[in-house]
């Protein structure tokens, strides 16, 4: 199909768009700068701000939110479309152990140009093949999302606890390839192991590349604008829907290497949980439930806005438990949010009401015959 033909963002929604994000960087100052003025007074003498600190500010924030991040931006692809995917964190968790059960085969001292294509296309391939299930029963059977994505979450967990032959990998005796976790995934630049945030930014910039300067995400954008406009437009939606799920699941892939290499193990329990954090995350950052709204760097500071949050309840030393309490609250108010602005949209795009026909002229007495 001609690009010329596939819808593009219209200049409103462009800004519209853009005052979001700075919304967004608004928020992030302002949990930073609460954050920041309590760590200078709970700070102990001697010690560095609890909050300001690099070992927080890398290992308590930059580093853990990097999953959620990347399966956040290929969640927003699925949001965007209309869809949605709640089985992500299985996803994620299959993937790393399917990576750890393939490099713990490996001798621990293999070379990398042998270790990091098994590490890299093993989690990514299951990653990607789980998003392409999900992909095929919606498009193929015309099912719901969320009832497709339930079923698969626990279809991929149950499999995540029934494949291994133990409950965590590698198994005992074995070790994953250091050239995977040591010299890659832990590889320390200036003291700081920065290789989670470098490849959650090369995701956040892929997905920004895809859905602002390649045709493939202008029609993303078409389906879930208005998903039978599209059709009539010569789009293949379900192809597109297709292809967004299969991203998503290929985020969820990533994110299991990441935490494979990171922590050098990888459990039945990897991920649990995360689905809800990924959906805050992009809905925080802008992406409509209803379709046709999202970007990648509004999933990037979504997520950055739910670890300031968390980490905030460490340095604030509250319970745990206000974790969950706080995450769903922020997306019933994100929710909340994009109805009202949806509304207020529609009223201003609504046409006038027609004016009354004028009165019928009566004849006077002066233009009678």
């Amino acid at each position: 199909m001609d690009a010329a033909a596939v819808p593009v963002r219209s200049p409103r929604r462009f800004r519209f768009v853009a005052a979001q994000e700075l919304g967004l960087v608004l928020v992030v100052i302002l949990l930073a700068a609460v954050l920041s003025l309590y760590g200078w007074y709970d700070a102990s003498p001697g010690r560095p701000n609890l909050f300001l600190s690099f070992d927080n500010l890398i290992d308590g924030i930059a580093t853990p939110m990097s999953y959620y991040a990347i399966m956040a931006v290929g969640l927003t692809l699925v949001i965007i479309t209309g869809g949605i995917d709640i089985s992500v964190g299985a996803i994620m968790a299959l993937a790393a152990l399917g990576g750890a059960a393939a490099l713990q085969a490996l001798p621990p001292d293999a070379p990398a140009m042998l270790v990091l294509p098994v590490a890299i296309l093993v989690p990514t391939g299951i990653g990607l093949l789980c998003g392409l299930v999900n992909g095929g029963l919606i498009v193929g059977l015309s099912l719901h999302p969320f009832i497709v994505t339930l079923g698969t979450m626990s279809v991929f967990r149950g499999l995540a606890n029934v494949l291994p032959a133990e409950k965590t990998l590698p198994a005992a005796g074995k070790h994953l390839p250091a050239a995977f976790t040591t010299d890659f995934m832990r590889l320390e630049i200036m003291g700081m192991q920065l290789m989670p945030l470098a490849i959650m930014l090369i995701c956040v910039a892929l997905g920004w590349f895809y859905l602002r300067l390649m045709v493939a995400g202008r029609e993303t954008y078409a389906v879930g604008g208005n998903e039978e406009a599209a059709r009539f437009s010569g789009l293949g939606v379900g192809a597109i829907k297709l292809r967004t799920y299969a991203i998503a699941g290929l985020a969820a892939g990533v994110a299991g290497m990441v935490s494979l290499g990171r922590f050098g193990t990888a459990s039945t329990s990897t991920g649990s949980g995360y689905e809800l954090t990924v959906i805050a995350a992009a809905v925080v950052g802008g992406a409509s439930l209803q379709g046709g709204r999202g970007t990648a760097i509004g999933a990037l500071l979504g997520t950055l806005v739910i670890a300031l949050i968390e980490n905030g309840i460490l340095i604030l030393r509250l319970a745990q438990e206000y974790r969950l309490v706080i995450i769903g609250l922020a997306i019933i108010v994100a929710v909340s949010l994009d109805r009202l602005s949806g509304c207020l949209g529609r009223r201003r795009s609504a046409p006038l009401p027609a004016a009354p026909p004028p009165p019928p002229v009566t004849p006077g007495p002066e233009t009678r015959s």
